[in-house]
């Protein structure tokens, strides 16, 4: 889908100027244990996929829907995983600070592809042979396969650095 409407919107007053956006990620493991990932086609990287959600719209709607854009999957939340806010520059100069909410994902079915313009490649990866990851994705992935049974989040006081996340 790309960037909402509403986000296109507010870029014609504010520029490439600091945007606060909700997000969300989701962490999806198929039957091998192996995690889905999506090839970032603004920048190349490799991510969880995530995306904006939209307003009037549920967080857990949200990634739903994003997992289903971007690569064809059918998913249900089952817990809700991380909450951080971090900094993102794009390729653009555009800035935003998503506030994320990253979702451990029970995965329903389809067959993993490219499903729109946002991702060059979606691929299963094994845990232990991920390819490299920014410090947000790997938090998100850390704490959706960890043991907790609620939600993690960045103590009080924390700043994230766009580079190397929490200090």
């Amino acid at each position: 889908m790309g960037v909402p409407d509403y986000i296109l919107r507010m870029r014609k007053h504010v520029g490439h100027d600091l945007l606060w956006l909700p997000s969300v990620s989701a962490v999806v493991r198929n039957e091998a244990g192996e995690l889905l990932l999506g090839k970032r086609s603004d920048d190349g990287r490799w991510s969880v996929v995530s995306g904006f959600v939209e307003p009037g719209e549920q967080p857990a709607t949200a990634v739903v829907r994003e997992v289903q854009e971007e690569t064809g999957l059918d998913v249900e939340p089952v817990r809700l995983a991380s909450v951080v806010s971090h900094p993102h520059t794009y390729p653009n100069g555009d800035r935003c600070e998503y506030l994320n909410l990253g979702f451990q994902c029970r995965l329903l079915g389809g067959t993993a592809r490219v499903n729109d313009d946002e991702s060059e490649a979606v691929q299963w990866f094994p845990p232990d042979r991920l390819p490299e990851l920014d410090a947000h994705a790997r938090l998100v992935i850390a704490q959706a396969l960890g043991a907790a049974d609620r939600a993690w989040y960045l103590p009080a006081g924390t700043v994230w650095d766009d580079r190397d996340g929490p200090r």
